[in-house]
């Protein structure tokens, strides 16, 4: 299943800034672990990703830099700023909040009930 465009417009920027917590990446690298790391849930292509990684950067919750590949072709590599790092910790209290509330509504399970939960 993947997300609608509306969830997408929510979860994608934060899914970035959380992939680029572990270290910088280049645009295909993200694509690509987003795909794997969600099983397919936050897919997006380079049309969806570009313009949202132009936006972080205009933000400045992510900061550039080109490197050239061993092909000799050039990448842009992103990474977190401390801007960015404020964001994903806000971003992330945020979508936990929506979390509880989902599973107070029972929406989501709570731990308990998932399959190899903590009970």
């Amino acid at each position: 299943m993947r997300a609608e465009r509306e969830l997408m417009r929510g979860a994608g920027p934060v899914a970035v800034l959380k992939l680029l917590e572990g270290g910088e990446k280049y645009g295909y690298e993200l694509i690509e672990a987003l795909s794997q790391r969600t099983d397919g849930v936050l897919n997006m292509g380079q049309s969806t990703l570009y313009p949202m990684l132009y936006n972080l950067e205009a933000q400045k919750l992510i900061k550039p830099r080109w490197q050239e590949a061993e092909s000799g072709r050039k990448r842009k590599y992103y990474s977190l700023t401390a801007k960015g790092k404020k964001r994903l910790a806000r971003d992330t209290a945020q979508w936990q909040a929506v979390a509880t509330a989902m599973q107070n509504l029972g929406i989501l399970p709570d731990a308990s009930q998932l399959e190899g939960g903590l009970a």
